[in-house]
């Protein structure tokens, strides 16, 4: 199957090259109403595509048993398709959804990624309405969001909030860590998993995935982007998606002064590694905590975000060389890439 899921850049409110001229200050109230009127209007679009998520158990059991887990999904396309995450159906093969109508109906999972926290289900509902996508990558800290699902059951519940951080690194439940999410001040509670993160506009930027139990107002989404469209079209199509493999976990930071001075290309910033996976290509490459990744095979690499988008599922099990800063010098590292998840 071809790539078919749509991304659209965010909406700008720029007008072009054309000279603006100062105007007068808004009144609070307006700008409060504003607000609500852009909250309003998000939620109403989006709350029919988004289902609640109830899991009866592990295994084959009836559906009259009380369920022993819920969360969210977002529905991607009219004909029954819907995201949500890995960890929400994590062990079983079928669930339950119910509509924002209050609608309900069996789903199959058809394909799931742990690495990324993703899952698609289908069912046979037709008809349905489904989100639009927008590009994560034009997100900016303190931008507008909203969280949509239903927490602790409580279904069409919506949050509002701002992005807190870009490209974060988060340890999902299962142990493995999660690069490049988006870190946010909505509201995310037990049974948000699953559900969109939403500018003021009504485009998805992100996939609720997890909060910090006692860290009040910190909440994570997986970013939608082209990465994210790209797995997402393989578990559609094969069930799993499998990635060229490097073995660390890393995060965003700027380059020092010393360090850029070092490079042959510009560059402000790389990817720090945090962490190594044992027995991981990285590790055994000889890399350490705290090298700098600033490009693979000569493509520069600023970011969580085009460092996954390198490794790409055609450079499994092939040569190839980083360039990174290690205690200010640069340095270069063959290394053999893996496959994620093994065959």
């Amino acid at each position: 199957m071809t790539d078919t899921i749509p991304l659209r850049p965010l909406a700008s409110d720029a007008g072009g090259d054309q000279p603006s001229t100062p105007r007068p200050p808004i009144p609070d109230a307006e700008i409060l109403d504003a607000y609500s009127q852009a909250v309003i209007g998000v939620a109403e679009r989006l709350q029919p595509a988004v289902v609640s998520v109830s899991i009866w158990g592990r295994r084959r059991s009836p559906w009259e048993d009380p369920p022993s887990g819920n969360g969210s999904g977002l529905v991607i396309a009219p004909d029954g398709l819907i995201v949500t995450n890995h960890h929400v159906v994590e062990g079983t093969r079928r669930v339950r959804v119910a509509f924002d109508g209050g609608e309900e109906t069996e789903a199959d999972v058809i394909g799931s990624d742990v690495a990324s926290d993703l899952a698609m289900l289908r069912t046979d509902a037709g008809g349905l309405t489904a989100a639009e996508f927008g590009d994560a990558g034009q997100l900016r800290v303190g931008q507008l969001v909203l969280a949509i699902g239903s927490p602790y059951g409580y279904t069409s519940t919506v949050t509002a909030g701002v992005v807190s951080a870009l490209g974060r690194s988060m340890r999902a439940a299962a142990g493995r860590l999660i690069d490049n999410v988006i870190q946010t001040d909505a509201a995310i509670n037990p049974g948000n998993s699953g559900g969109p993160l939403v500018t003021s506009h009504g485009l998805v930027v992100g996939i609720n995935t997890a909060a910090i139990g006692r860290g009040a107002g910190i909440g994570f989404a997986i970013p939608v982007n082209e990465t994210t469209r790209r797995i997402m079209s393989a578990l559609i199509s094969h069930g799993i998606y499998r990635r060229a493999y490097l073995g660390i976990a890393g995060r965003e930071r700027p380059l020092y002064a010393r360090e850029a001075r070092r490079l042959a290309r510009e560059q402000r910033t790389g990817v720090e590694v945090v962490e190594l996976e044992p027995g991981g290509p990285a590790l055994t490459a000889g890399m350490r905590e705290g090298d700098v990744i600033v490009a693979i095979d000569g493509e520069p690499v600023a970011g969580m975000s085009g460092l996954q988008g390198v490794l790409s599922p055609e450079r499994i099990d092939k040569f190839v060389v980083l360039e990174l800063v290690r205690r200010d010098q640069r340095q270069e590292i063959t290394i053999q890439l893996g496959v994620w998840p093994a065959p």
